[in-house]
């Protein structure tokens, strides 16, 4: 499965939203933190286990958003 990240760098702090999960969206000062814990929100959401790998690709930057690839398998179940 591939999802969209994207992160919004503004002068207090940043946001990261994967668009496509309602209500997964994460705020920090920092960008690591923010994609981390939308990360973390995505497992939830998406009732992944801690040992699916899940690869971050950066994809392109517009302005102050950053746009990253979310890439991981998810079993049929």
């Amino acid at each position: 499965m591939v999802l969209d990240l994207i992160v919004t760098i503004t002068d207090d702090g940043c946001n990261a939203v994967i668009p496509s999960i309602s209500g997964c969206e994460s705020w920090a000062h920092e960008e690591e933190d923010a994609i981390k814990n939308s990360i973390e929100m995505l497992r939830f959401y998406v009732n992944l286990d801690d040992d699916t790998e899940i690869k971050i690709d950066k994809a392109r930057k517009q302005k102050n958003k950053i746009i990253y690839k979310v890439i991981f398998d998810k079993p049929l179940s």
